[in-house]
């Protein structure tokens, strides 16, 4: 029996039961593997660090450990949110397998190795770094000697020749050791020059300058020369206690994070004990020099001039020169406004300089100056130094 909805037995039908012929299907099966749309490829290698070793290749070769690696990527852009796109934890973790994929024969330790204690070389470079201080005092010790026994013109010329010596004594320190700049310091040297003049002869400038002159030489404080020129030694056994601690630091790390959070205390620890020992020596120089104690341009001046070599140093010389050109064009600005306002109508440009001067002396041009530049540098470096990438070994 049929049932009477049945296609197949409506009413009329003259063959209820004739073989109806069979139609071809309208929707073509489907298949059970997926096409990619026409237009469109797969993105992305299967294994992302392969992509990745291809691109730092360079790198990766040249490094004799893995902390250097870390050190390229980072300074690329990579950073432990981007190692996270390369299935790893953190940059360290990237770095060690990029390490480890590359050949043996690649991974051989370089000849300098890690900084360790090098006994012979220490020396060499402390040696160097009393030069600028030893030729500083003997060149005042003669100058105390023959006082009123020389002549005007004698004097003159030994203060010259002590002042070449001391500058082809700080070149050479320069050279070498943890004061040295592996990309050079571009114009620093002649921003520190400018420095250097201003702080034996600024005052007594900017003084004859403030009472309608200048109206004939102005005696210079040599006192400051002879600190800073002391204080090299120092500062170079400070840059190195910085660098081998913030290696040890970047050793022990296992995230950017974690060393720039271990180096930035190291960076003020470092400038602490360059300033406690800046201190006495400018204050025993001034003192020798006939002066009245240590100014405080002059420790502004040192401390800037030691976070400027130290980011130098370490691969960062444009900040250090930037730091040292502000502080050289407010030392230059002073006597300038001063001179500017004698014109008429232009009586307010000496006014910031008169409340200045007013204040703290004709020292204060020049404290302001280098302080300032000296806060905003060490500010510039506890970022720029808290990276990896600033502590590879060349």
């Amino acid at each position: 029996m049929t049932r009477p909805d049945d296609p197949a037995t409506l009413p009329g039908d003259p063959a209820p039961f004739a073989s109806v012929p069979e139609r071809p299907a309208e929707i073509p099966p489907r298949s059970t593997a997926r096409r990619a749309p026409s237009g469109t490829t797969r993105r992305g290698p299967a294994d992302p660090v392969k992509s990745l070793l291809h691109d730092h290749r360079d790198l990766c070769e040249r490094a004799v450990d893995p902390l250097e690696i870390a050190a390229g990527l980072e300074a690329h852009g990579l950073t432990d949110r981007t190692a996270a796109r390369y299935r790893h934890r953190d940059v360290f973790a990237l770095a060690e397998e990029l390490y480890a994929r590359m050949p043996p024969r690649t991974r051989e330790p370089a000849a300098g190795g890690p900084p360790g204690p090098d006994t012979e070389a220490r020396a060499a470079w402390t040696l160097l770094a009393l030069l600028p201080g030893a030729a500083a005092l003997a060149t005042a010790g003669v100058l105390r000697v023959t006082e009123g026994v020389l002549g005007e013109g004698t004097r003159a010329l030994v203060t010259v020749v002590g002042a070449v010596l001391a500058c082809l004594a700080l070149r050479a320190c320069l050279g070498r050791g943890p004061l040295r700049a592996p990309e050079g310091a571009g114009r620093a040297g002649m921003y520190a020059c400018w420095l250097l003049s201003y702080a034996v002869y600024g005052e007594g400038l900017l003084a004859q300058v403030m009472t309608g002159g200048p109206d004939g030489p102005w005696v210079g404080t040599p006192g400051p020369l002879l600190g800073l020129a002391a204080a090299v030694a120092p500062a170079a056994w400070c840059a190195h206690l910085f660098t081998v601690r913030a290696h040890r630091k970047l050793a022990g790390s296992r995230a950017l994070e974690e060393f720039g959070a271990g180096v930035r205390p190291l960076l003020l620890a470092a400038v602490t004990l360059f300033l406690a020992a800046l201190l006495p020596l400018l204050y025993l120089a001034d003192l020798g020099l006939g002066g009245s104690g240590t100014p405080v341009a002059a420790v502004a001046l040192g401390v800037l001039f030691f976070v400027a070599r130290l980011l130098a140093a370490h691969g960062l010389p444009e900040p250090g020169t930037v730091a040292l050109a502000g502080a050289c064009a407010v030392e230059a600005g002073a006597p300038a406004l001063v001179l500017a306002a004698r014109l008429p109508g232009l009586e307010p440009l000496a006014r910031p300089v008169d409340a200045l001067v007013s204040a703290g002396g004709t020292g204060a041009v020049s404290a302001l100056a280098c302080g300032g530049a000296a806060v905003g540098l060490l500010l510039h470096a506890a970022l720029a130094l808290s990276r990896a990438s600033a502590h590879t070994r060349s």
